[in-house]
């Protein structure tokens, strides 16, 4: 009895092709993270630390004087 599997080539192209794709873990741990509570809501772009703070107009400074 042939088995469909014998001639079934799990090469770079197959793996490729397929249909799904499992999530990263850092959004596998937000989910979990949120289903126990939901996040409270961020202001969009906000100008307040952390959003804005790595280009922030002193880091800029500190980059000219190098």
């Amino acid at each position: 009895m042939a088995d469909d599997w014998d001639d079934l080539v799990l090469d770079e192209d197959f793996v490729r092709s397929a249909e799904t794709a499992e999530p990263s873990a850092r959004a596998r741990m937000l989910a979990a993270r949120w289903r126990r509570e939901e996040p409270e809501p961020q202001p969009w772009r906000s100008d307040e630390p952390p959003a804005g703070w790595f280009f922030s107009k002193g880091r800029r400074r500190k980059w000219r004087r190098r």
